[in-house]
């Protein structure tokens, strides 16, 4: 243990020392009456409820102690006790936060025992209590600490509540995570949103760490599409984070470990608010896409006049509707964040005008999480921000009708994410390298079917068309190849059963490839029959691995019924072709 911790635990078994011998020196508890409700001189006998009280905040602090040294029997024991003696209290504004806070303990040992549903119980009856003193009473009440002071020496309202509110939040808070591990992850939300608000409301918080659970949250909004709350909590994320203060200099950072250890922590928290704010722009992006494809995965301009359409009527019920129940801030704040709110849509683009927008403002933050995420020394981090890059690039893609300017988007996907594939190595990053490797094939893939439908439009393909369309087949071939051999094992035997990952992406590539082959543009005969004969060999084996392995239909099922329709339609092509070389010959 280092020297800190040692310190520490020293202090924590001295005050259990010391609370020990007060717990000696109080008289033992007496009889009093059962809570019957707030308020004073309910019990009957207010002194014995009194010192019953006392007795309890001792034996809470015993318990919070010998938890705090991972003596957690022990602890137990004394906040039981705690609870016991309580019962012989009325609640009162003199007891409730000990009511509160001796539950929120336990609801936390019984949480790190993995007795969720426990600890459920002692926090949902924490919260009932709340609620039932705000309503009943709602005075600021007295603080657990006030128990060992004089009575002259007592809290100032102000500070009472601060302390009764605080100690409620974190009944919130808990209640947040109990839910989360039970898989109640709406009221899990609304939680964590409710404790975050409280935090700001009284100023107890610390900036990045609210800031990165202001962040956090918004993922789980942007999952169930709520787009306007997941915007919201980002941007306060971002202003909140601002509070932290100014990033230090790296000459500062070189002179000043403290320094060094604050510019790596701004830095790096910042960054990841950058990387929460990607994933908004792109699931909106996205999003809007599968809302707006056609059954060819093209844009359906009469479900776009749609959208637009039900848009216009219902953002502005939305906006007042549901705004109201989001909020953060405090007025300090307020303005920065809806300053911020407003430089990025919360609804659907429609169009390439507004998908561009939100492309732009998520590339702003691509380059900012790539200034901390460096290739060199956060090697997973970096890729899968450059992939998000090319999963916004893709996004905007499907917006644009003009062919030729959605191949260079396609193109700069290729620039960005290729040199990062050749330089990987496989041994330690394969299924990294899988993902680049299929997805450079797909969009190569995409870039040849564009290729082709602008020269479709043409008479004649001039020579530079062709080797143009030809290069990007065999560029998407050479991916999706790269792919099928990391399958094989180390001495290149393709497996008889392909692992549950692997198998749909693999049999993809194998009917790509199939394809890719048939589409090369050549004028000779045998160069025609050689291609054709590639494309067969992969048709069928994606047809044989199906029979062999019949569980393998429902993952590729269109991809199999063509790979099936092209088997039998190939072999009298390449017959016709056959004929013609033995006639010219």
């Amino acid at each position: 243990m280092n020297p800190a911790g040692t310190e520490t635990l020293k202090r924590h078994k001295d005050i259990i020392v010391s609370l020990s011998e007060v717990l000696n020196q109080i008289d033992q508890p007496v009889d009093g009456g059962k809570d019957e409700g707030f308020g004073r001189g309910h019990s009957g006998d207010s002194e014995a409820g009194s010192r019953a009280a006392k007795l309890g905040a001792v034996e809470y602090y015993l318990g919070v102690n010998h938890v705090e040294t991972e003596e957690l029997s022990a602890g137990e024991e004394h906040l039981m006790n705690c609870m016991k003696l309580l019962q012989k209290c009325c609640i009162s504004r003199d007891n409730v936060s000990l009511f509160i806070q001796v539950r929120n303990q336990l609801g936390i040992l019984w949480a790190g025992r993995d007795e969720t549903e426990k600890a459920q119980e002692f926090l949902e009856n924490a919260e009932a209590m709340y609620r039932r003193y705000m309503k009943e009473d709602g005075h600021p009440p007295m603080d657990l600490a006030e128990f060992f002071m004089a009575q002259e020496d007592s809290l100032p309202e102000q500070e009472r509540t601060k302390r009764f509110e605080m100690a409620y939040t974190h009944t919130l808070y808990y209640l947040a995570q109990v839910y989360k591990n039970l898989g109640l992850f709406e009221k899990a939300g609304s939680y964590c949103h409710s404790t975050l608000q409280r935090q700001l409301e009284f100023n107890q918080f610390i900036p990045l760490e609210w800031a990165i659970n202001a962040a956090t949250l918004s993922q789980y909004y942007i999952t169930k599409t709520r787009y306007m709350e997941g915007r919201h909590c980002l941007s306060a994320a971002s202003v909140i984070a601002d509070l932290a203060g100014e990033v230090p200099s790296e000459a500062a950072s070189r002179e000043n470990e403290a320094e060094a250890e604050k510019r790596d922590q701004l830095r790096q928290k910042r960054a990841e608010i950058a990387r929460c704010w990607i994933k908004y722009c792109l699931n909106l992006l996205q999003d809007a896409k599968k809302l707006l494809e056609d059954n060819i995965g093209e844009l359906d301009v009469d479900r776009q006049e749609e959208l637009r359409a039900a848009r216009r009527r219902e953002e502005e019920e939305e906006e007042r509707g549901r705004k109201s129940a989001v909020l953060f801030g405090s007025t300090d704040t307020f303005d920065s964040i809806c300053s911020l709110e407003e430089k990025v849509s919360c609804v659907f683009p429609v169009d390439f005008e507004e998908a561009r927008v939100i492309f732009l403002f998520g590339q702003t933050y691509v380059n900012q999480a790539r200034e901390y995420f460096e290739m060199d020394g956060h090697v997973t981090d970096h890729i899968e921000i450059v992939q998000d890059h090319s999963a916004l690039f893709k996004a905007l893609a499907f917006f644009e009708e003009d062919m030729e300017r959605r191949c260079k988007m396609h193109k700069r996907r290729v620039d960005m994410l290729e040199p990062i594939c050749k330089d990987l190595n496989a041994q330690y990053y394969l299924l990294i390298c899988r993902q680049l490797q299929f997805e450079l094939a797909e969009t190569y893939y995409e870039m040849m079917d564009l290729k082709l439908a602008v020269a479709n439009k043409q008479d004649d393909l001039d020579a530079h068309t062709i080797k143009k369309f030809n290069s990007l087949c065999a560029a998407s071939v050479k991916f999706y190849q790269m792919f099928l051999d990391s399958v094989r094992s180390p001495d290149g035997k393709w497996p008889d059963k392909l692992e549950d990952e692997v198998l749909r992406p693999a049999l993809v590539a194998k009917f790509r490839v199939a394809r890719l082959h048939s589409r090369f543009i050549s004028s000779s005969p045998t160069i025609q029959l050689e291609n054709l004969n590639r494309s067969l060999e992969c048709y069928n084996f994606v047809v044989q691995y199906c029979r062999d392995n019949p569980e393998a239909k429902n993952v590729i099922e269109t991809e199999l019924e063509l790979s099936e329709e092209m088997a039998s339609l190939l072999p009298l092509k390449m017959n016709r072709l056959k004929a013609k070389l033995v006639s010219s010959n």
